[in-house]
């Protein structure tokens, strides 16, 4: 205690500032022990690129991927005495294409990705969480259909794409659980009963497979009134057992640990418990990967380290 288990820098993320190694400096002050170095995985097709990537070069894109997991990984060894670094990297499902080709990053580096955060960012091939109008976008018009009925199908396609990845590659961390209501923050999902299912099927899928859940404080910079998870999907994952890790999402040094004061009255005012987060472990995760969850010690709200954020 204090974690983080997901962020992203300038050097290796175009939406995002910074250097790693200022991120990690950044860590280090703020008095973080496990700070967790997750960049995008590469993407694959030319339509999949991101307006600030235009022009470059896909193979370039992969090229930053494995810049990015040398980079971390010496950073790793030269701040080991300061932090414990992680390195892993965060999911993207856009087509099967990217899932084919995360297998192959997964196996190719098998000794330098320590961990997974499981994230969907796309629904029918749309960004879901660039701006409003590509939001919009992924809301697939249907002859006949409502606009009920259209939210509906669009959260049940977002977990499903979620579903497949955690069968798939069964990650040890659970990337901003609800994502697909990021622009209708105060959506209750329990009004779409069919994507209702689908959530709580997966949150039952991840926790028999022994995931974290992440609460991801980047949703107060989006102008959410709580973390990543919102209340009712953070209450049916607590009800049904399942462990939470905190996560800061930075996109560069001024955002590590930003909220995190703000996560904190959320999890006591939602008499969250227990936190948990990942270490080195000769104990394969599901995944095969050599990690595994810890519970914080004792009343994780005790530490000293809240003491510096409130």
């Amino acid at each position: 205690m204090p974690h983080s288990h997901h962020s992203h820098s300038g050097q290796f993320c175009r939406h995002a500032t910074g250097r790693l190694e200022d991120v990690v400096l950044e860590a280090i002050r703020k008095g973080f022990e496990v700070y967790g170095l997750t960049e995008h995985v590469p993407r694959y097709r030319e339509e999949d690129l991101y307006p600030e990537e235009a022009g470059i070069d896909l193979q370039a894109l992969r090229d930053q991927f494995d810049a990015f997991l040398n980079e971390a990984h010496r950073l790793k060894v030269h701040y080991a005495s300061q932090i414990t670094l992680l390195v892993g990297l965060e999911t993207e499902y856009i087509t099967s294409v990217d899932l084919d080709q995360l297998d192959s990053i997964l196996e190719r580096n098998r000794d330098r990705i320590e961990y997974v955060v499981g994230s969907i960012h796309h629904v029918g091939g749309a960004p879901i969480d660039f701006d409003v109008d590509t939001f919009k976008s992924a809301l697939v018009l249907q002859p006949g259909k409502s606009a009920e009925e259209q939210m509906e199908n669009f959260q049940c396609s977002y977990f499903e794409a979620q579903f497949q990845l955690l069968q798939r590659f069964h990650p040890e961390i659970i990337g901003h659980f609800d994502l697909c209501r990021l622009y209708l923050p105060e959506m209750r999902l329990a009004n779409y009963p069919r994507a209702w299912k689908l959530l709580e099927r997966n949150v039952l899928y991840a926790i028999e497979y022994g995931a974290l859940f992440e609460v991801n404080a980047s949703a107060f910079r989006k102008n959410w009134s709580t973390a990543y998870p919102a209340e009712d999907v953070l209450k049916v994952i607590l009800q049904h057992g399942g462990k939470l890790a905190l996560s800061d999402d930075s996109h560069g040094p001024h955002a590590v640990g930003l909220n995190y004061h703000r996560v904190f009255e959320y999890l006591r005012r939602e008499n969250v418990s227990q936190l948990w987060y990942l270490q080195a472990s000769k104990n394969p995760s599901k995944a095969g990967r050599s990690i595994e969850p810890v519970m914080v010690p004792d009343e994780w709200w005790n530490h000293l380290f809240w003491n510096k954020q409130l």
